[in-house]
């Protein structure tokens, strides 16, 4: 037999799973086949044992096979046996008096206890972030600071971190100047910030439904007006839908996440963004761009952004780290297009500038190149996990659940049988201490209530099963 020949720079068992992932995906290798021998495999490729152990190590972390004692290895899991999509419902009436924010606070009030698996975060696991690498960078930004970080930064940020900042857009096609960004404190100041430069209050702006609840709870104490677009669990919002809204309403300013959507995971297709930017220039309509899980890709790739295609300034796009490297360092970005001294003037009028340490600690774990080498180990984590609870899923839900196929980000999306009230899910499921968002807290508008958001960023544990679980029979019992 001729052996396989291996190429590319990734490590060689990352390379061999590959070609067996592909494999168990085009179905040569079925749900129930068993696999080369460790010792086949090795003569296969012409590797050690231990490079063909690893390989199938990686691929039982995934999901996708398992070690049967005394037999070996078979394939467990396809993603073609993923459920069918959530749709996109219609407007409904919600049981009961309870707000949205009431819902947000009740689910996000316990949001750092340790006794709770809380599957309504969409965060990393602090195991999953370098922190003694982090903490290196503090260090060395107290010891190389001239006034030891004492000192305000400037309005803009700290010149060195909107540097790498620009240095980072190059990955999504931006070809940008340090002048050009504006340092917040996290996405969420920039998104504010943004909308306030944009807008006045009773002005009317178009978002995606179902959306992150912190995107509405900014429209509502700037005093704005929503109208909701829908949004394809697969390819973004819904464009047509968009253009006819804009001839019929007197649209200020559109707030969008087309890369991984929260909470539906969708990435808007290249061609889709490209003409997004096309429409709302043609109309003079700023675009603030939401790009908070563009680092989380799973494919070979990074997604464009809107911003790529902005040639005339009306996109905003905003970004963090708060996501992907550190939340609690609340650093985030703006690069505002033609309405930079806008939002810089509202930036020295809101809080004059940021926190200077994380400013510099963060500029410095930048430029020595820590962050692409944590994002490589993080997107590959967070695939392997989402794999593992879709697959939790299935063990445990009713047959009729639908789950959305994220390709980056956090989180899953979960349509139920209609007689399922999430919201009434999630407060029975806390007598177990488990969590989850409801749909409902996702729209401005009566809509999602047998819908529900899981976020995968916790590793697959016996806790998250157990979690999956008990939600599964709650289900079951409500539906």
């Amino acid at each position: 037999m001729q052996k396989n020949k291996l190429n590319g720079t990734d490590h060689l068992y990352l390379q061999i799973a590959g070609s067996l992932e592909q494999m168990i995906h085009n179905e040569i290798l079925k749900i129930g086949d068993k696999l080369p021998s460790v010792r086949m495999l090795s003569d296969e490729y012409g590797i050690s044992m231990g490079t063909a152990f690893q390989a199938y190590y990686y691929l039982e972390g995934k999901g996708l096979i398992e070690s049967r004692p005394k037999s070996g290895y078979y394939v467990r899991f396809n993603q073609k046996r993923f459920p069918a999509l959530p749709a996109a419902p219609k407007p409904e009436t919600l049981a009961g008096t309870i707000s949205v924010d009431e819902m947000v606070a009740a689910v996000f009030k316990k949001l750092s206890a340790s006794d709770i698996t809380n599957l309504a975060i969409a965060a990393p696991a602090k195991e999953l972030l370098p922190t003694a690498k982090l903490n290196k960078s503090i260090v060395h930004a107290f010891r190389h600071s001239p006034t030891s970080c004492i000192q305000y930064e400037d309005t803009q940020g700290n010149l060195e971190l909107r540097k790498q900042v620009a240095r980072m857009a190059f990955n999504w096609g931006g070809k940008i100047s340090a002048n050009d960004v504006v340092i917040t404190a996290g996405c969420m100041e920039a998104l504010s910030l943004s909308l306030q430069a944009v807008t006045r209050p009773g002005d009317t702006v178009a978002i995606e439904t179902p959306t992150f609840f912190g995107i509405f709870q900014v429209m509502e104490t700037l005093g704005l007006h929503v109208i909701e677009i829908p949004t394809d669990a697969v390819t973004g919002i819904d464009l047509n839908y968009l253009e006819q809204a804009i001839k019929t309403s007197n649209i200020k300013a559109c707030v969008f996440v087309p890369s991984f959507n929260n909470p539906l995971g969708c990435c808007m297709p290249d061609e889709n963004k490209k003409a997004l930017v096309e429409l709302i220039t043609k109309h003079r309509i700023p675009l603030i761009e939401d790009d908070i899980y563009g680092e989380l890709y799973f494919g070979q790739h990074r997604p464009r952004c809107c911003k790529t295609y902005d040639t005339e300034g009306w996109v905003l796009y905003c970004a963090s780290i708060s996501k992907s490297l550190a939340p609690g360092y609340r650093i985030g970005w703006c690069i505002p297009g033609r309405f930079r001294e806008q939002l810089t003037r509202l930036k020295m009028r809101h809080t004059i500038t940021g926190v200077t340490i994380t400013q510099q600690a963060m500029a410095h774990f930048l430029s020595i190149g820590r962050f692409d080498y944590h994002l490589k180990k993080l997107r590959t984590a967070l695939h392997t996990q989402q794999l593992r609870y879709v697959q939790g899923i299935l063990d445990h839900f009713p047959e009729n659940t639908k789950v959305s196929r994220p390709q980056g980000g956090f989180v899953l999306w979960l349509e139920l049988n209609k007689k399922v009230n999430t919201f009434q899910l999630y407060q029975e499921a806390m007598k177990y201490q488990v969590s989850v968002a409801p749909g409902r807290i996702f729209s401005m508008r009566d809509r999602y209530s047998n819908y529900m958001r899981i976020g995968y960023g916790q590793p697959w544990n016996d806790g998250v099963e157990r979690g999956l679980r008990i939600l599964g029979g709650l289900v079951k019992k409500m539906g």
